[in-house]
């Protein structure tokens, strides 16, 4: 560095120049002028803040203690034509107002422990609630899911805004937001704590439609909330935060862990000492949780009814952003005019139908749900429920399906000799649920398939006795059976990985799955190669199985999960670890947990709507007390699913399914049908869905406790669907199937699949455009005889299954191997359950039947080769 008297003169002459001093004094003012801006957009955001504020302030409805106190209007449930189908009023939403003074501290505290551990410390904000929850979402990575709303903000929330439905924008949501911040300590100086706690407790949704602690502590202990114990406490004030999932009933595992935070925060914040922690954790109160409501004097909703209250309240929360609790209280009493899908005429003759059931199922017993509490004379309280009184009656009785009588006399004596081992002693107070009902059981559901409209529902046998009880049409899954063949496995083999209904598929002999099990035909009958077309009309297990493993397992969950199917697991399911259903078996229908009917019948919906699904719908339009559009349903919400194509091909194979094949006894008088059967091991299971150029209608059949029908007649639930069907589309004009332009005609010989020349046997068959053979037949001028014979067999007109005849019998035909639907005009058994020495499609026999029995499994699996670790997810037959 140069540091001459001539270098340290010349830099001390740049520095004080003018040119750099204007350079300096430029630069100061643009950094002071910088400053400014920032000071004056700071203050003009937080001027612009304050009038943003201030204008939502203004906006703000005047709200008085009394507004946030629970009250309502009936809400009206009326048919397209105008008919009135239900009431939903405040009853059946089952909220009973309690004082403060009336509910036990320990209720009040785990509350305040649990939802707002600052409660009696804010002034209805809690700021340092809003900064945890603003720290969380920033270190998580922008979840900012962790809610910092104060009890009182909760309580506004759901008794001032469940209407303020239009939050569409971001604007919308801080609005109401701010809003809701600013009258909570508004009422924070109106009402004193304990009043802001009485309100909230009588408002909140405490799961199975209970709207406060009173309606929640009969539901789930049948005892008065002031008689609840901290354990019995902390389980209902752990259903808070999501009443379907910390359900006592339905999941009490979830509940128990929310139950343990909530001691955890008692015990933390010295609401409860060490030893009453102790003593309410070590309580086995789940024991103590009623299964089913206490018997009511109002008359129960229907079972659409009960489905479309429960679609409505999942709307409102899906689409509007209501809470559970909102949306109960818009249902129950926000006084809502509700249009529903249903047909009150097709509604009736479903009901009347099943009602027949008995009269030509030729069976008659009764299962038994049942729950008990005594109130001893000392105030203990003991619970037993029907798996208890089970275990006596397998013990006592021997029996495998204890809660299964053949009398509603003799189970009413179980019950009696029961109760006779429980010491009940005078002054003790006995509080006892029963309902007997016909079994087997069963469910229907019929819909609209261009609409999606569900027209009817009918959730089981017998005399309703309660809202909102099992609904076997929308609440239990059931296994599908040979049902899932159509959905899992051929329309996704037609719709895009190149069969048609004349692709040959072999048809040699047991199928080995990937773990070295078998899956056998229910006949044992293996001819060698089988057409699409004949192995969906003949139910044949091989070729299911085969056509799955070749288009790939995944190929067919994906398909299923696209036709709606909510239940099924692929392996990250947490409630069902290790258990999938992206498995060979679910071309059989072995899956893990079974399908719901209404999701079965919008599947079947879409083969007949020309490969359209739409989302099966029970109203179509709800409006406010004001008149307003809440919720719309006019536009159906659908999808294309397959190919119309591929939905007139499967349309076509089921419409055999029913003329000739396994499903003739639904063979409908005056309209054509098409439809597919499903039957699981050992009869557990009896389903048909099908569907007319009209509606679509899937009936399922089966006991509560799984016992096996293997017994009884194995097409009552066809002759159900036939007898509702035939009923339905009296006086409509006669219409058949039609294929749609991208589908044509070729003649092929049905031993190859290939284009058929002189001496094949042949039919002719549809095709999607562009996947007709190319290649013609060989021929089989060898085997003339054989030809001839098989023209006649397998000719389109033919009805082989009607009029079988021999040793072995077939699906729907006689013989000494019997049939599914009985039939046939000769051999030596037949009849429609099966017998003789191989058995029909569902019993008897020493192969087994097509549903189970004998060494070599049913239908869907059974036996030495149906069962084990080639059937369902749960490791036998079809996962049952």
């Amino acid at each position: 560095m140069n540091y001459g008297k001539e270098n340290l003169s010349r830099r001390k002459k740049n520095i004080s120049s003018k040119k750099n001093m204007k350079k300096k004094r430029v630069g100061v003012r643009v950094f002071k002028s910088v400053i400014i801006c920032v000071l004056l957009i700071g203050i003009i955001g937080i001027a612009g803040a304050a009038f943003f504020a201030k204008k939502i302030i203004d906006d703000t409805p005047k709200v008085t203690p009394a507004d946030i106190k629970p009250q309502g209007y009936t809400t009206f449930v009326y048919a397209k034509d105008g008919t009135e189908l239900e009431q939903f009023k405040e009853s059946g939403s089952n909220r009973v107002y309690k004082t403060i003074d009336e509910i036990p501290e320990y209720l009040a505290n785990a509350f305040v422990a649990i939802e707002d551990e600052r409660f009696y410390e804010h002034n209805g904000i809690d700021l340092q609630g809003i900064l945890r929850a603003a720290v969380v979402g920033v270190t998580s990575g922008g979840d900012f899911s962790q809610g910092a709303s104060t009890l009182t903000q909760q309580l506004i929330k759901n008794n001032v805004f469940p209407n303020f439905t239009e939050e569409k924008t971001f604007y919308d949501r801080l609005e109401r937001k701010l809003q809701e911040q600013y009258l909570a300590v508004e009422i924070e100086r109106q009402m004193s704590k304990d009043e802001i706690l009485e309100s909230y407790m009588n408002t909140i949704n405490l799961g199975q439609s209970c709207l406060g602690v009173q309606a929640a502590s009969k539901r789930y202990f049948n005892k008065d909330v002031s008689e609840l114990t901290l354990s019995e406490s902390t389980v209902i004030a752990g259903i808070t935060q999501n009443p379907t999932y910390y359900d006592p009933v339905t999941n009490p595992d979830h509940n128990a862990k929310r139950r343990e935070e909530v001691l955890q925060k008692m015990l933390d914040q010295e609401y409860i000492t060490q030893a009453e922690y102790e003593e309410a954790l070590a309580d086995p109160v789940y024991e103590r949780v009623l299964q089913t409501a206490p018997a009511s004097d109002a008359t129960p909703y229907s079972y659409f009814s009960d489905a479309l209250a429960e679609q409505v309240i999942q709307d409102l929360m899906d689409r509007k952003g209501f809470t559970e609790t909102q949306a109960h209280n818009a249902l129950y009493s926000g006084g809502l005019t509700i249009t529903a899908t249903q047909d009150p005429t097709i509604q009736q003759i479903c009901d009347e139908e099943v009602a027949n059931v008995g009269d030509y199922l030729g069976v008659w017993e009764y299962g038994l749900d049942y729950a008990l509490t005594i109130t001893r004379a000392d105030g203990t309280v003991e619970n037993y429920s029907k798996e208890m009184l089970g275990e006596y009656i397998g013990s006592a009785w021997g029996r495998e399906y204890p809660l299964v009588f053949y009398s509603e006399d003799e189970a009413n004596s179980a019950i009696a000799e029961y109760k006779g081992t429980l010491n009940i002693a005078e002054g003790d107070i006995v509080d006892e649920r029963i309902d007997i009902t016909p079994q087997p059981q069963a469910s229907v559901v019929l819909m609209d398939q261009y609409t999606g409209e569900i027209k009817a529902i009918v959730g089981g046998r017998g005399e309703k006795k309660a809202s909102l009880s099992l609904n076997r049409a929308t609440d239990s899954p059931r296994q599908p059976g040979s049902c899932f063949k159509v959905l899992s496995t051929y329309a996704p083999a037609l719709d895009s990985a190149g069969y048609t209904l004349a692709t040959m598929i072999d048809n040699k002999g047991p199928f080995t799955y990937k773990d070295g099990n078998k899956a056998n035909n229910w006949d044992n009958v293996y001819p060698g190669q089988s057409t699409v077309r004949y192995a969906i009309e003949h139910s044949i297990n091989v070729c299911a199985v085969e056509t799955l493993t070749a288009i790939g397992e995944q190929t067919g969950y994906d398909k299923l999960i696209d036709f709606g199917f909510t239940t099924l697991v692929d392996g990250n399911d947490e409630n069902y670890p290790g258990m999938t259903d992206v498995q060979q078996a679910t071309a059989l229908g072995g899956i893990t947990r079974g399908v719901y009917n209404m999701e079965m019948t919008a599947a079947y919906a879409s083969i007949a709507n020309n490969g359209v699904y739409t989302k099966p719908i029970l109203y179509t339009q709800v409006l406010d007390h004001d008149g307003n559009v809440l919720l719309d349903n006019t536009t159906p919400d659908t999808h294309q699913v397959l190919k119309d194509s591929t939905a007139a091909l499967l349309t076509s194979a089921m419409k055999d399914v029913i003329e000739k094949g396994t499903g003739t006894s639904a063979r409908l008088n005056s309209m054509p049908a098409a439809g597919k059967t499903g039957t699981t091991e050992n009869s557990t299971d009896l389903w048909l869905s099908a569907f007319t150029p009209y509606y679509t209608c899937s009936v399922w059949g089966g006991y509560d406790e799984n016992k096996p029908m293997d017994g009884i007649s194995q097409s009552w639930h066809m002759t159900l669907w036939k007898n509702i069907m035939d009923r339905v589309h009296e006086g409509l004009e006669y219409k058949d199937f039609s294929m749609p332009s991208s589908v044509e005609q070729k003649t092929i010989c049905t031993k190859t699949g290939l284009l058929a020349v002189d001496g094949c046997p042949s039919l002719t068959e549809y095709f999607a455009k562009g996947t007709v053979p190319t290649q013609s037949c060989s021929g089989h001028k060898s085997e003339s005889d054989d030809s001839e014979k098989n023209k006649e067999d397998d000719k389109d007109t033919s009805d082989t299954s009607d009029s079988s005849n021999g040793n072995t019998g077939n699906e729907t035909g006689g013989g000494s191997s019997g049939g599914e639907t009985g039939g046939g005009t000769g051999g030596d058994s037949g009849g429609e359950t099966g017998g003789g020495d191989s058995g029909g499609e569902t019993g008897g026999g020493d192969s087994g039947g097509e549903t189970g029995g004998g060494d070599s499994g049913g239908e869907t699996g059974g036996g030495n080769s149906g069962g084990g670790d080639s059937g369902g997810s749960s490791g036998e037959g079809t996962g049952q």
